[in-house]
């Protein structure tokens, strides 16, 4: 036997440090919360009472998890961590109200080389902020401390969410039918993905390059990259609710606007999308120009300016403008019927069996 550490924190685990987290976390936990949440924060589990949820005949809890990736490093070469939360949130909220589900509430987990108080209640302030803006609660979390397996500045961040939405009124493929108009919300950005592609083109080597200005972006590089991703849950829950006539909603991640509106589509029928619809923000035309990088392989790595698509009846289309015009809504195409010609500009991940096509080029 060697010599080794005589306590906890001399390993490297800092139960104080942990401790003083928490106080200062709890006051952003505390004001991302719902009516229906039971108890405070500290628990061993969240707690949520799932009676209070009246009016529902059929209710189905919908579920899902995520994560920031390397958007993460971002925040670090910039020691910023305010936005990196909200980021978290929208990647999972997101994805829950495509299924027409409201969520109820969601639990973090946050991986580090040292709990450093302070930063840990920069992140867990961002998520409670992005969960008081999606209506959901911050349920609870865990802040787990890995010296030696992590270096002490490196963390990782993963939120797991449930929603709720009643059975007859679940969005999706079975709904789709041809003639229904597709629409799509304008990114703020990269969102969150597609970032270790963008942190090559952009960066390299050389953390340096985040605080060049670039003139088209308004802003330095670092400042556009950690452009917090857009929460669309309120949105589309108030398309759904106020107006209707929505059949499908695609959260555009990884994979980009084809691979991922594919998922929505019954088989049978196609998205035919007009590129010309819309423009994309200058920092996709800095990356493709920054990395040579064509067409096919930045529609694959990024969301090229829509962060959510509307599949919905044409006869909503006025009231939808009326109302969501200002998220920046456009109209991106419509759905058809397949023909033999037709062939995906994407391959459909874990899709149902529809193609999507796209046509045309971006404004300028």
């Amino acid at each position: 036997m060697t010599d080794g550490p005589a306590s906890y924190a001399e390993s490297g685990v800092d139960v104080v440090a942990g401790e003083r987290a928490v106080d200062l976390m709890r006051a952003s936990v505390a004001a991302a919360q719902r009516p229906e949440v039971v108890g405070d924060l500290g628990g061993f589990a969240g707690l949520f009472d799932a009676s209070a949820l009246r009016g529902f005949r059929r209710p189905l809890l919908a579920t899902a998890t995520d994560g920031v990736g390397t958007k993460i490093a971002v925040a670090r070469a910039l020691d910023r961590h305010d936005t990196i939360g909200r980021d978290l949130v929208a990647m999972v909220v997101d994805d829950l109200v495509v299924t027409g589900a409201e969520p109820l509430f969601l639990t973090d987990y946050i991986a580090c080389g040292q709990v450093v108080p302070e930063r840990i209640a920069q992140i867990v302030a961002g998520i409670a902020a992005g969960c008081a803006e999606a209506g959901c609660a911050l349920l609870g979390g865990e802040t787990a401390e890995h010296p030696g397996l992590m270096a002490p500045d490196e963390y990782d961040l993963a939120a797991a969410g449930t929603a709720v939405v009643e059975a007859d009124q679940m969005l999706g493929p079975q709904r789709v039918e041809s003639g229904d108009v597709v629409l799509g919300l304008a990114s703020s950005g990269l969102h969150s993905n597609g970032y270790s592609l963008a942190r090559a083109v952009l960066i390299g080597d050389d953390p340096s390059r985040l605080d060049i200005t670039v003139a088209e972006l308004g802003r330095t590089v670092g400042e556009e990259l950690l452009e917090p991703t857009r929460i669309y849950t309120q949105v589309c829950l108030d398309m759904i609710r106020t107006v209707g006539g929505v059949h499908a909603l695609s959260h555009v991640t990884g994979g980009g606007l084809a691979a991922n509106l594919a998922r929505v589509l019954p088989p049978g029928l196609t998205a035919q999308l007009d590129r010309s619809a819309w423009t994309p923000l200058p920092v996709f035309d800095l990356i493709a120009r920054t990395g040579g990088i064509e067409q096919p392989e930045m529609e694959v790595a990024f969301n090229m300016g829509i962060g959510m698509v509307i599949v919905a009846d044409p006869r909503v289309m006025a009231p939808l403008f009326a109302r969501y015009g200002g998220w920046g809504l456009s109209v991106l195409g419509q759905i058809r019927p397949t023909r033999s010609d037709d062939v995906a500009a994407a391959p459909p991940k874990g899709g149902s069996g529809g193609t999507v096509v796209l046509t045309g080029s971006h404004p300028g």
